[in-house]
Order: C-alpha cells, then sequence, then structure tokens
C-alpha cells in the first residue's frame, strides 16, 4: 500500500474535515465541569436552598447549570447540570426570583437565552457544500487516475517507450518468419526514410497484424521499435472510449500530437477492434462515442505526414470484425497475418525460451515441437516455465524430459487432481474407455498415431489419449475425418462391449463427433446425397474458434436429410469402432492390464502392445455425390 499517497489524497482529508468538526463541536459543548443530573436533583437542591448560583439557559439548548454551596454536593460533585422540557423553564425562573428575593441564592441567577459560536454556525452551513466538492474532485481524480489532471479527459493514456527501456529485438521472435521480414522493411523505413522516398516509394502509414491470441503480436510490434531504436507509444484501444462524448477522439488527436512531435515513432494500438469495429453494427446502429473514436483515427490515419516518419502498428485477432475504411490501402497497407507456428517454428520458440533455464542434456526440444502441435508461442513459453516451476517443487537442478512432458500435459489438459481417488471399478472403465480410444486410432488407416494414454484424472477429465499427428497438417480428407469419427466413439463402443453399460464419461467424446460429423455434412459436402452444398449461414470468430450465431437458410425437408445424414455418420463411425474391438479384444485386455499397472504409457510402450493388432482395410474409394 502506497501510505504516502494514501495521506495525500482527498479521501484523508475528507474524514480530517469530519474529525475536527467533531473536536471543535465538543469543546464548544463541552459541560465544563458540570456534571449531568436528573432534573429533580437539581430542583430538590433548589428546594433546600443548598445552591450558591444558577445559570438558566433558554431557547434550543434548554439547560440549568448549579453551583452548590460549600460543603454541599450532589453525589461527588458540587457543580450539577440538567436539562428540562420548555414548559418548565417560567416555572423554574420563578422559582429562582423567589429564592434570590428571600436570600437563599447568593450569588445570584442568570437566565440567558443560548448562543451558538458564529463560526461554527457558518462551518456547519458550510460543510455540506464542502463535502460535495471534495467528493466530487475525488471521483475525478479517480477517473483520471490521480495526478493533476482531475478535467484532463482528453489526453492519451499511451504508454512510452523509450531507447533507454530494455530493448525488444527481432532475435528475440521466432516462429514468424514471415511476419519479421514484412516487419523489417518497417525498420529501414525509419531507419532511412529518403532511401524509399528517392525512388518515389511511400512509407506505409499502417502495419496490421492480425492472428489467434498469444503468436507473439505484440512482441513484433516491440521489436520493431527496438531494432528501429525510435520512440513507440504502446495503448489498448480501449483506452480511448470513455463515459464522456468527445473523449475517445481526443485522445486520439493527441496521441498521434505527441508521436510526431518526437517523429520518426511508432504507435501501436493493441486490441484495436475495441475502437474500429464496422460502424452501424451496435445495438443502436448510430452515432455513439466508439464511432467518433474511429472517425478520428480514420482522419488521423490518412492525415498522416509521409515525412514525418510516423506508422501505426495495430493488433487484432477479429480482423473480420474491423470497418473496411479502416483497413484499405492508405491506412492499414499491409496486413500481416501472424499464425500458429509449425514444428520448426515451435522448435525456434522453445530454443528462444529455454534461454536462461537449465535444460538437461538428454532432452529433445524438436520432440517438444512435435508433441505441441497447435501450440502458439505463448503455449510454449508456457510449457517450459511450468517446466521450471515443476523442477523447483521437486529440488532439482535441471528441466528433465519427465518435466516437460508433465508441463505439456498440464497445459493440454491441466493439473492432476491427485485428490481425486477413484475406486477399482471406476479405473476399470475407464482404462477400457481410453485403451478404446487408442486401439481403434491405432487400428484405423488413416489416423494420426497414438502419443499417450494415461488414466490418471485432470481438469474434468478422469483419463485421456493423446493422438497427435507427426507432422503439420493444414487439410483434413473425408477418410481421416471418419477415422476420427470412429476413435472419438471408440471409447463408448468399449464400455458397451465390454461392461454393457455405457457411462456419461463419454459425453464429450459423442459431442466432438455430433459436431465433426454435422460439418461434413452441412459444410465440406462430404456425403453422396447431399453434395458439395453448405447448408446453414454462420458467424463465427476465425481464430477464436467459437461460433456466434447459425442461420437455417434451408427447407424442413432438407433438415431432416441432414439430420439422417449425420445419424448415418455416426451409426456408421460407431460400427467400425464396435468391430475394431472386438476383432482386437485380447489386445484391449492386454492394454488396460499395462494401463492399470502404470497409469500412464507412452509411445513406446503402446507400440509393443499394438504389435499384434490388426488393421482395418482401407475403405472402397468415395466417387463423389450420386
Amino acid at each position: 500500500m502506497d501510505v504516502k499517497r494514501y495521506f495525500r489524497g482527498p479521501v484523508m482529508w475528507i474524514v480530517l474535515a469530519v474529525l475536527a468538526v467533531v473536536v471543535l463541536m465538543q469543546v464548544v459543548g463541552s459541560s465544563g465541569g458540570y456534571k449531568t443530573v436528573d432534573t429533580g436533583q437539581v430542583v430538590q437542591a433548589i428546594d433546600k436552598n443548598q445552591v450558591d448560583q444558577v445559570k438558566l439557559t433558554t431557547g434550543d439548548e434548554q439547560m440549568i447549570k448549579v453551583d452548590l454551596k460549600d460543603g454541599q454536593k450532589v453525589g461527588d460533585s458540587d457543580k450539577i447540570q440538567a436539562s428540562y422540557i420548555g414548559s418548565q423553564g417560567s416555572d423554574l425562573a420563578a422559582t429562582l426570583q423567589q429564592k434570590y428575593e428571600a436570600g437563599d441564592i447568593d450569588k445570584g441567577y442568570t437566565v440567558s437565552p443560548s448562543k451558538q459560536s458564529p463560526f461554527l454556525s457558518v462551518l456547519l452551513s458550510l460543510l455540506p457544500f464542502v463535502l460535495i466538492v471534495v467528493v466530487f474532485l475525488f471521483l475525478m481524480n479517480q477517473m483520471q487516475g490521480g495526478g493533476s489532471r482531475v478535467m484532463n479527459f482528453g489526453k492519451s493514456k499511451a504508454k512510452l517507450i523509450t531507447k533507454d527501456t530494455p530493448k525488444t529485438t527481432f532475435s528475440d521472435v521466432a516462429g514468424s518468419d514471415e511476419a519479421v521480414e514484412e516487419l523489417h522493411e518497417i525498420k529501414e523505413f525509419l531507419q532511412e526514410p529518403a532511401k524509399f522516398q528517392a525512388v518515389g516509394a511511400k512509407i506505409p502509414k499502417g502495419v496490421l497484424l492480425y492472428g489467434p491470441p498469444g503468436t507473439g503480436k505484440t512482441l513484433l510490434a516491440r521489436a520493431v521499435a527496438g531494432e528501429a531504436g525510435v520512440p513507440f507509444y504502446s495503448i489498448s484501444g480501449s483506452d480511448f472510449v470513455e463515459m464522456f462524448v468527445g473523449v475517445g477522439a481526443s485522445r486520439v488527436r493527441d496521441l498521434f500530437e505527441q508521436a510526431k512531435a518526437n517523429a520518426p515513432a511508432i504507435v501501436f494500438v493493441d486490441e484495436i477492434d475495441a475502437v474500429g469495429r464496422h460502424r452501424g453494427a451496435g445495438l443502436g446502429g448510430g452515432h455513439d462515442e466508439r464511432e467518433q473514436t474511429l472517425n478520428q483515427l480514420l482522419v488521423e490515419m490518412d492525415g498522416f505526414d509521409v515525412k514525418g516518419g510516423v506508422i501505426l502498428i495495430a493488433a487484432t485477432n477479429r480482423p473480420d470484425i474491423l470497418d473496411p475504411a479502416l483497413l484499405r490501402p492508405g491506412r492499414f497497407d499491409r496486413q500481416i497475418a501472424v499464425d500458429r507456428p509449425d514444428m520448426q517454428g515451435r522448435l525456434e520458440i522453445l530454443k528462444v525460451h529455454q534461454k536462461g533455464k537449465p535444460v538437461a542434456p538428454d532432452v529433445d526440444l524438436s520432440a517438444v515441437a512435435r508433441r505441441t502441435p497447435g501450440f502458439t508461442g505463448a503455449d510454449l513459453s508456457n510449457v517450459l516455465n511450468e517446466a521450471a516451476l515443476l523442477t523447483a517443487r521437486s529440488d532439482k537442478k535441471l528441466i528433465d524430459n519427465h518435466m516437460l512432458d508433465e508441463a505439456i500435459d498440464r497445459v493440454v489438459a491441466g493439473p492432476q487432481k491427485r485428490t481425486r481417488i477413484m475406486s477399482d471399478k471406476e479405473k476399470k472403465i475407464t482404462a477400457y474407455h481410453e485403451g478404446g480410444h487408442a486401439l481403434v486410432a491405432a487400428a484405423s488407416p488413416n489416423s494420426d498415431p497414438v502419443h499417450k494414454i494415461t488414466i490418471l484424472s485432470r481438469g474434468r477429465a478422469l483419463g485421456y489419449t493423446m493422438v497427435l499427428p507427426d507432422e503439420d497438417k493444414y487439410s483434413t480428407t473425408r477418410n481421416e475425418m471418419l477415422d476420427q469419427l470412429a476413435y472419438m466413439l471408440g471409447g463408448r463402443a468399449a464400455e458397451e462391449l465390454v461392461f454393457h453399460d455405457p457411462t456419461t464419461g463419454a459425453a464429450n467424446d459423442i459431442e466432438k463427433a455430433t459436431a465433426t460429423a454435422r460439418a461434413m455434412v452441412t459444410q465440406y459436402g462430404m456425403t453422396e446425397r447431399l453434395g458439395a452444398i453448405k447448408f446453414g449461414g454462420d458467424n463465427t470468430e476465425p481464430f477464436l474458434g467459437r461460433e456466434m450465431a447459425h442461420q437455417r437458410d434451408y427447407s424442413e425437408e432438407v433438415a431432416a436429410l441432414v439430420d439422417e445424414e449425420v445419424k448415418k455418420l455416426i451409426e456408421t463411425a460407431h460400427n467400425e469402432a464396435w468391430e475394431i474391438l472386438v476383432e482386437n479384444r485380447d489386445v484391449l485386455d492386454n492394454l488396460v492390464l499395462a494401463l492399470l499397472e502404470k497409469e500412464t504409457l507412452g509411445k513406446e510402450e503402446i507400440a509393443e502392445i499394438f504389435a499384434p493388432l490388426t488393421k482395418r482395410p482401407a475403405r472402397p474409394a468415395w466417387t463423389g455425390s450420386s
């Protein structure tokens, strides 16, 4: 906690002001040494002629204070006070007058209205207004991030990374060779603009980096700034827009004014889709604050002084929703895809992140790269970091293959659930389920190799089977998809074959198999009855892998045919899995025995068990739709 900042903040001043008022009121309204007693005790003392002096206060206060004669006390005090109700005031005054005239009150008495300090009166009247002003200033201070920028809404929130900041260079980037090659030219533009202007070339005004999350888009932008050695302004797309109208546009103007003043410079906008969405796509469809910000951004990009050396680099994983005016040449002249790395790219990324980590000599990073298809740079960095953490936790000095295997499993399926203790029956069911997956995959002619089987619980899964290709694949054949359907249903088929009572453990397998079969029918045209026609329009996120909406553009009759074809594919795949398991039941039993003994089997152990496996013959050639 920042104690100095806390004491400088307005909250402390508010607390101090309230305390000061309370203390002041306490001092002003102090009893002055008088003991508060019942009104009856005061009246009784007056009647018994025990009083020396009396002060009667009327008005709002309605208090009577009595100084007793020498030797007289009420309790342990010779000064007492009591409050009274309004109707008693005149009676008390009359009684005091009579006693005074009779000589029973030696020093007399006084009757006076209550008086309030003028200072206290003014303070109390102004206090609500002061508190309102202080609270307002505090809220403004919080909204603007502190400091003296209370009403400075329009200033840019961009962070400036100068030449003195530790550099990120292209040597820190791996697995994106094409993107690095494209961005090398940006570095040259910033360092030697005259070279390009001499031949009439225009320096690109903007570069859009797009691709899945974790592929290194921000890292690439930092590398450009580090290589070129120029000021680098970094800001998120969401930092432009606030609740106040006009703030976003003002911040855009201020950002580019700063960049031009320090040119050559790079402006990097991360997650530009937060401000660059297609105009008119919101629920209101109209002129909102985000659209004003986008309009100002369009103006600033098109109004660049091409000799100023200011280049905008933006990153997004949703290029499909960006406004077309933002993507046209003259604004984002270059659009660079930063995709998931291939196997060689993964190896290079692992080598980069291996620096500073003690890795055992027998560790083969190329084997790790083969085991991690589809991993992004962030995933691979996480794998090595998890392996380092596991090594330290085990009090070891070197990261070995076992730690890397465990780290990959943690990234893929989550940490092992050591507290989830399964009964022998559940272990056996899980072993046959995972064994069914593995055996069907190994027996299918177009399936990828089985790399690992485990019945150790991880995440929400009771076990899992790792089926991975030996090399990167960018397309999938119909026969490969049919084999995928078969081994997805292999676990369910094994439960039915062995126990004659399927479990809920196959729910996720059924979900994935149904989705794959429906995609084969409606998207890929892989059925004879319906042919090469795409059914249904969908709105998907290409890099996030999530379907937002599905629009049906076909009749009820076609929908029934689609359902029939999906069901046919699922039934055929289930029958194939069943036949494979029946034909290789002895291999399945041996696999389960090994799993129950060791709990986890590697590629070599699996290959040894599957040596007598009977492979399924290839399917007849597909001649297309009829």
